[in-house]
């Protein structure tokens, strides 16, 4: 059972402040792109995070991601995060709670996930990147049987018909384990599935 919204915030951020995140430096050739686990309240003050399924044109079309995308020139990864949480579900003026490992995808990327906390307000998908908005209550996370292997591959059952994978099932697994379990679980070594290497 996870405690109310306030104090939820002030656990997660005391969590991601005592995490030693690991960091993949700035080098020539890397790809750098970053998303937001974002965490917003439901009208019961429930918490819940978005989960975003690609529009079908454009990079990983029909896949769930969290909102996010490339770094713009001379942007750091926060900002990136957080535009891109704007553009594709009109979130803003959220609050960063702190940053979870920098995750290496297969295609090359470096992700960097930032956790931030943004009240009440309702997520809205825009068409031209994104196919549809979901909440995901906090709860779900923390639920029997997520996550879950299946031919060495983690898998994050988060509803009726979802079913996320590494990368972003890796980002929301360690989300669950430092900020609402208090673990220091590493997912720098969890596989991701052929079909997401794009």
């Amino acid at each position: 059972m996870l405690p109310p919204i306030d104090a939820l915030r002030e656990l997660i951020t005391a969590r991601l402040g005592r995490f030693p995140r690991r960091e993949v430096p700035p080098a020539a050739g890397i790809r750098r792109a970053a998303v937001t686990v974002c965490v917003l309240e439901d009208s019961a003050r429930e918490p819940y995070t978005i989960l975003i399924r690609r529009a079908p044109h454009g990079r990983n079309p029909g896949q769930w991601a969290l909102p996010g995308g490339r770094l713009d020139d001379g942007e750091r990864p926060v900002e990136a995060a957080l535009r891109e949480l704007a553009e594709e579900t009109a979130v803003t003026g959220v609050e960063v709670a702190g940053l979870l490992d920098d995750f290496v995808t297969d295609s090359g990327f470096v992700i960097t996930p930032v956790v931030a906390f943004g009240g009440a307000q309702q997520p809205v998908a825009d068409p031209r990147e994104v196919a549809s908005a979901h909440a995901v209550p906090l709860e779900r996370l923390l639920a029997p049987g997520v996550p879950r292997w299946r031919d060495g591959l983690l898998q994050m059952p988060l509803g009726p018909s979802i079913v996320v994978h590494a990368p972003t099932g890796a980002i929301l697994w360690q989300f669950a384990e430092v900020a609402l379990r208090g673990r220091e679980t590493r997912v720098l070594d969890v596989a991701q599935p052929h079909w997401t290497r794009t």
